[in-house]
């Protein structure tokens, strides 16, 4: 089972390199983030003609996460627990980051597909916003765990581990993004017992999976690693390979992304 995950930077702009893509690629998951739209403006039917099974968390010109499938989808949930609503006590949030489902082949897998706040500027609200996404998420992640079956959480996580995985790490020292705050709840979240897909494959500096639109940062290799999956061990244990798609960001109209991948033995 090939899975991807891209944050699109946008549907409705680029949803033709979004299907050139899966038309090159076939993917037999898409885990998408920052559609910008809402569940009825997403292109389902384009989608679903190409094969897909389409599941979508929208949300009006920000945010928004979906998942594309060409194997059956069950168990649907759409946002992160702990928020408040519904009578439940938590943290008011309403922004559309969050969908998990299960994917059903030989071994059925629970797909966590997220979009975790920016958090600049910081320090600030955002940036305590984004902090407490992460302590839900680390609690979710615990539920995973405790649930033993295979999953993984995988998206953009607007979070770079380590210096080598950006190019000018002297750059970021104050941003969200590389704060220390930010790096301990990943590592925190990562030393539960979860497997970082791509390092555990692929080790060194230079690889990236955003590069900004300005300052030629395409160019020059100005890039940062902040799209990540993370594996249970039980999904670690089907884990064939990862890496990144690289040359997606130097086609025609590109996100400031590009896709991860996974190889799973499922």
């Amino acid at each position: 089972m090939k899975i991807a995950t891209f944050n699109i930077n946008g549907i409705k702009a680029r949803m033709n390199a979004l299907s050139d893509w899966l038309d090159d690629t076939n993917p037999d998951v898409a885990i998408l983030q920052e559609i910008k739209s809402q569940d009825e403006g997403f292109p389902r039917e384009a989608l679903e003609d190409k094969g897909y099974n389409v599941e979508t968390h929208g949300q009006k010109g920000f945010n928004g996460v979906a998942i594309l499938s060409k194997l059956p989808l069950e168990d649907v949930t759409r946002g992160l627990p702990g928020a408040a609503g519904a009578g439940r006590e938590g943290i008011d949030d309403e922004e559309a980051r969050y969908i998990e489902a299960t994917v059903v082949s030989d071994v059925a897998i629970r797909i966590c597909g997220l979009y975790l706040p920016n958090g600049n500027p910081a320090p600030g609200p955002k940036y305590d916003y984004k902090l407490r996404w992460m302590d839900r998420l680390h609690a979710r992640a615990q539920e995973l765990l405790a649930d033993e079956m295979p999953a993984l959480m995988a998206g953009d996580y607007n979070i770079i581990p380590q210096p080598e995985d950006a190019a000018r790490p002297e750059l970021w020292t104050d941003d969200a993004l590389f704060r220390p705050e930010s790096r301990a709840a990943f590592r925190a979240i990562v030393n539960l017992g979860f497997t970082e897909a791509f390092r555990s494959c692929e080790t060194g500096a230079g690889h990236y999976s955003f590069w900004d639109y300005q300052a030629g940062a395409w160019e020059k290799n100005n890039g940062i690693r902040i799209d990540h999956f993370l594996l249970t061990p039980q999904c670690a244990d089907l884990l064939n390979n990862c890496w990144i798609e690289s040359a997606v960001r130097g086609r025609e109209r590109p996100s400031d992304h590009v896709p991860v991948w996974v190889d799973l033995a499922a």
